[in-house]
């Protein structure tokens, strides 16, 4: 366990923990996100929190994969891809937060800004310089919180998933030099 905070830790996600993860987002993802599927976000859920692709995940070079747990319970997950290049970006080290998701019951306790911290302190600690992600332009408040963080727009990508609505697919690449 990773302490972030007192009531806050990183668990890693390791091959048991597939099932754990799979229910978790079954809860967490829909919720959030089912307005933008035809089908409420099954197809999202099965195919991203799929046993084989978790494992895929987990075993990937330069990838951390950790629950989000507060107070004792696991309320989300964290992925980070150390060394993953963001095209266009000239920064030579950068990291991609490739997925943060947290239940909404958990949300507006500051979790999100621990993180993200969390996330900046250990990149520095590891020697890169530039954080990225990919933001829903559909979810505004996202691009809120990682403006008041110092992320700034990029570019966009077009999401290719048929079951998602045509207008929620487009995604921003946001970044922060640190």
């Amino acid at each position: 366990m990773i302490e972030v905070s007192k009531n806050l830790v990183l668990e890693e996600i390791i091959e048991s923990d597939c099932e754990s993860l799979f229910n978790l987002m079954q809860e967490i993802y829909p919720s959030a996100y089912h307005q933008f599927w035809d089908d409420k976000g099954e197809w999202y859920v099965n195919s991203q929190y799929s046993k084989e692709n978790v494992l895929k995940e987990i075993s990937e070079d330069n990838t951390d994969y950790y629950f989000v747990v507060f107070n004792g319970e696991r309320i989300g997950n964290l992925r980070v891809l150390w060394g993953e290049k963001l095209d266009g970006l000239s920064e030579k080290n950068q990291v991609k937060l490739h997925r943060i998701y947290l239940h909404k019951d958990a949300q507006g306790n500051g979790l999100g800004k621990m993180l993200m911290n969390w996330v900046e302190k250990m990149s520095l600690q590891k020697g890169y310089h530039a954080i990225w992600l990919d933001a829903m332009d559909a979810k505004p408040q996202a691009f809120k919180f990682y403006k008041k963080l110092g992320f700034k727009y990029h570019a966009h990508t077009l999401l290719p998933f048929k079951l998602m609505k045509e207008d929620a697919r487009k995604m921003s690449q946001l970044y922060k030099l640190i």
